[in-house]
């Protein structure tokens, strides 16, 4: 079992419940480090150590609560749809812009089921690529490989993928197309309901501030953590 190593004659400043409690308040809250150092009476360095000492040894400790595919879906159909993790806009990438969101970010794909629980989750992909290219990008498309997908018009032409009708050059879509559409916008919400539960982790609904390499091991931390808030 991982535990902090005392030196003898030194005292530890935040001990390991509560440096736990200030990785999932930076998580939860997305709040400076200094903020945190205040609050937990530490400096803005040990925030930062601690935020990487243990942010994947969460990951690591909570991986055996993330569910399977199957599991959670079954046989089921699983709605697919693309969210922007909003960062900084970094001189050195022109790569992060997106032009759906118009923001810089990256782009996480989503899973979920009919009822709006999230299946899965890829890792972020550089916000100026098309949903198309980031579910394959990502390792959703992997992720999901041998299930049923439904997804809205950013996804047409990926060929496993169910979608609803754009509009044909020069006419209208016909009637059923039409009804088809809109059907499909009302099944569509509850993988916008997974979104904003995830999100609720505000690391990935704020700006990220953070070095870009360390986004995707926050990815993978998070989406344990929902998993074990909604499953376990």
């Amino acid at each position: 079992m991982w535990r902090w190593v005392c030196v003898p004659g030194q005292a530890v400043s935040l001990e390991l419940f509560r440096s736990v409690a200030m990785v999932l308040a930076l998580l939860r809250q997305n709040m400076v480090q200094q903020l945190a150092a205040e609050m937990f009476g530490v400096s803005q360095s040990t925030v930062s150590r601690r935020f990487d000492a243990l942010r994947e040894i969460i990951e690591t400790v909570l991986a055996e609560f993330v569910l399977t595919p199957a599991e959670v879906a079954g046989t089921s159909t699983v709605l697919v749809d693309g969210t922007l993790v909003p960062t900084w806009d970094w001189s050195h990438r022109s790569d992060l812009f997106s032009g759906k969101h118009h923001d810089t970010g990256f782009t996480l794909q989503i899973g979920a089921t009919l009822g709006g629980k999230l299946v899965a989750v890829g890792a972020p992909v550089p916000g100026s690529r098309h949903d198309a290219h980031a579910w394959q990008a990502g390792g959703l498309a992997h992720q999901l490989a041998g299930m049923d997908h439904l997804a809205d018009l950013g996804y047409v032409g990926v060929g496993e993928m169910l979608t609803g009708h754009k509009k044909p050059p020069g006419g209208e879509p016909t009637d059923n197309q039409k009804q088809v559409n809109t059907d499909f916008s009302g099944i569509h919400a509850a993988v916008e309901r997974a979104i904003a539960h995830l999100k609720n982790w505000k690391i990935l609904s704020g700006r990220y501030r953070g070095p870009l390499d360390k986004l995707p091991s926050i990815v993978r931390t998070v989406v344990t953590l929902a998993f074990f808030k909604s499953y376990f």
